[in-house]
Order: structure tokens, then sequence, then C-alpha cells
């Protein structure tokens, strides 16, 4: 039976269920809230360590979701999103021990000053709570998403998708294993046991057990949690890359982000969907030639497909199209602000690049083109929080709410007033 009509194995509903494992995430966090610094880092190198102890289960249960995805056929850039191996496990507890080796943002002091009563007035960083983590395919955010929560003080509810529904299992066993043997409380970090979709509208309803939701996933997965949830979203929507070729680019530059930008691993939501190309800038069959010799097919619009014969034709859909796969649109554009007028009418407003020597055209791109990330001269393949420095991040959200960019230990903070007197009483 497909893993995303299986019921829940328990007489419990998915209104019960999901208040259950709420009810535990809560307590848990609650005591999580009182862990020091020491103890939160000591937890995640342990999860660490015990996720390299069970390569072998985890790569067996990962051969199991590959198999399935394989027979369900399932394209090559999302298998490439599924596969694990032991290169990418080791990045996994690498990037578990780089966020425990961050700052504990919980705690900090973010602003102090005097209130005109005379009392002191701090505000500080705590945990959010309870989030619950919605997700397909990935298995790493399992691991990333487990981390990050846990190092800011927050429980984690994480449901990932039916595709790597044994992969989440075998890493989550680990992550908690470490967990445990630090110490630390485990239902702090608690992976759904169904695949049942009923379970997922449950978690968006569970308004005051669940503090807020972060979806990972496709457009449509995004848009049902938006339009369903009664609990605060961080929302991650696709991401429709551009990459612009201004004038003044450098070709070899411009080749070489291009073809990074875009056939580097074309599965992730930082690859480039969308070239644009200025009409003066004076490689671009260079450029488009690299692309296409790279095995990446293109689709352009009249101006492009006279640059080379290869390219086929784009039809209107394929400017709103995320590919996820070795597949780009390509446009020749009449110098910056229609290149800037085409980003605003199709980005997603997830990543958006210049390359460029003209450092006013850049400036100007960098500071009209309203996205959560915008580049100068390098790929779009570095908008991820590893490469920010973030240690990981647990999705790159693309509204203007709460947190923008790549979501990690502060994204995943509030905070509160601290009002310090000295027996003031108010008139």
């Amino acid at each position: 039976m497909n893993d995303m009509t299986t019921k829940i194995d328990s007489p419990e509903t998915p209104e019960k269920l999901v208040e259950r494992l709420a009810e535990k995430g809560r307590a848990a966090q609650r005591k999580l809230a009182r862990a020091s610094d020491a103890e939160k880092a000591a937890a995640l190198r342990s999860a660490a360590a015990a996720i390299r102890d069970a390569q072998g289960e985890i790569i067996a249960a990962n051969d199991k979701d590959i198999a399935a995805a394989e027979a369900n056929g399932l394209s090559g850039a999302m298998l490439d999103r599924l596969k694990l191996d032991g290169s990418r496990l080791e990045a996994i507890a690498s990037a578990i021990e780089n966020v425990a080796s961050l700052p504990d943002p919980v705690g900090e002091e973010i602003a102090r000053s005097k209130a005109p009563a005379g009392m002191t007035l701090v505000r500080r960083r705590i945990p959010i709570g309870l989030i619950g983590i919605i997700y397909e395919s990935r298995p790493n955010v399992t691991a990333d998403a487990a981390a990050l929560c846990l190092r800011s003080g927050n429980a984690a509810l994480l449901r990932g998708g039916s595709e790597a529904v044994h992969s989440n299992r075998a890493l989550h066993v680990a992550f908690a294993k470490g967990v445990a043997s630090a110490g630390l409380p485990v239902d702090a970090i608690q992976l759904m046991p169904t695949q049942d979709r009923a379970a997922v509208g449950a978690m968006l309803k569970a308004a005051g057990l669940i503090d807020m939701i972060v979806p990972r996933g496709g457009k449509g997965l995004v848009a049902r949690v938006q339009a369903d949830a009664r609990v605060p979203v961080l929302a991650h929507l696709d991401g429709i890359c551009h990459t612009y070729i201004h004038a003044a680019a450098d070709p070899e530059m411009a080749r070489e982000v291009a073809v990074n930008a875009k056939m580097r691993r074309t599965g992730i939501c930082g690859a480039m969907e969308t070239l644009l190309v200025d009409a003066a800038f004076p490689a671009s069959g260079e450029v488009l030639g690299a692309l296409l010799d790279s095995g990446c097919e293109l689709r352009g619009d009249a101006r492009a497909r006279n640059i080379d014969s290869r390219i086929k034709a784009a039809t209107a859909e394929d400017w709103d199209t995320e590919y996820l796969d070795a597949v780009l649109s390509v446009a020749v554009v009449d110098g910056l602000d229609a290149g800037m007028a085409h980003i605003a009418q199709h980005s997603s407003g997830h990543t958006d690049v210049i390359v460029s020597n003209d450092e006013d055209a850049a400036q100007r791109f960098l500071a009209e083109v309203d996205s959560a990330i915008v580049m100068h001269n390098t790929s779009s393949q570095f908008a991820d929080g590893g490469e920010f420095g973030l240690g990981a991040e647990i999705g790159i959200a693309t509204g203007r709410l709460h947190a923008r960019g790549p979501v990690a230990l502060e994204g995943l903070t509030t905070y509160k007033w601290q009002v310090l007197g000295q027996g003031q009483a108010r008139s």
C-alpha cells in the first residue's frame, strides 16, 4: 500500500494523535528550555556520532526508499534529493556538529533601554516553543530541522514525505538515541508515526498546541499549508531563481556562474531556473552554448533562439516554472530595467543574481530586486544556510514577516520584554 494512504495504526483519530504528540513535545520543550548551552551542544554532538554509527542502517533504509521511488517513476532530480550515501551522511553529521558549535541564541539580549518612568527595559531572545515541520523528499531535513530546533531550545514535531519514510525513521532513531544519551528529553524531537494525510491536516489546525508550522516542499504542499493552517506559517515557496547577465559582465565569469547555478545540482531550491541575457552582452552565444553542451535543455524567447538554433521555444508557463531538472528558460532583455522588470513579474522571491562588473548597475539590482536573497557575481547555488555560516537551515523564507532568507537559529526564536523596576507605581 502506498505510504501516503496508510492509515494510523491506532484507535486514535489524527486529531488525538497530534494532540498527544504535541503535549509530549511541549512538556519536553519546557525541560529543554532549562538546558544549558553546553548541554544542548553535547546532545547535538552525541546525535552526530549516533548517525555516523548507524550509517549502515540508514543507508539500508534509504535503499528501500530509492527502490520505491524508482518504481514510482520519480525524476532524476527527485532521486538526487532523496539519495543518501556515506559522503552525504557525513555531511549531515558535520552539519549537526556545526550547529552545536554556533552561539546559543537563547537568552541573548537584543536591546536595553530606559522607560520614561525609570524602569530598565530589556528585550531577550527565547524559543518559539513547539515547531511543526512538514517536508518532502529530502531526508537531510530530518536531521537539520531537529538540530536547529534543539539548539534554539525548541521542540519539533516532524512530518516527512512518503518518498523518504524509511530514511527519515532511521535518521530520527539515531538522532533520538544521541539526544537521550546526553540526558536531554527525547520527546523534544518527535517524528510523526504515520504518513496519513489527515495527520497533516490535524497539525495545521493544532492552534494552541503547535506554535509555528514550517513547510518545506513543492508549491502544492506550501499552498495547502497556507490555505488550511490555523497556526502561524513560516513559508518557503518555490525557488524560481534568476541570473541576469548584464552588458558589462565578464564573459568567462558569466559562463562559469551560469553553468554552476543551473547544473551543479538541478534539484535544489537555489538552482537557477531562468537566465536573462542582456542584449548588449557580447558573449551570449558562449554562455548559452556552454549550458547546452553541459546537457541542459534551453527554452527561450525568439531572440534567444536566434543566438543558438538548439534552443527550443519557451511557452508562457516556462517563465513561472521551477523545473528542478536540467531545463532552463532563457530570455534576452534590453538593459537593467527590463531585466529587473522580468524578475519582478516572475520571481518567487527566493534568490536572484546579477553578473556585472558595473558597480552602479550591481548596486541598483541589489537595492531594487525584492527577493529574500539577492546576489552579485556569484552562483545562486550558494543560497543555503550552511554556506551562509548558519550551520544548517530549516528552510529559506520568502515572505516578509519574522524571518527572511535562510532560517536558522535566530529565525527560530522570538523575544520577550523584561521590565526591571525599583518600586515604580503608575499614576
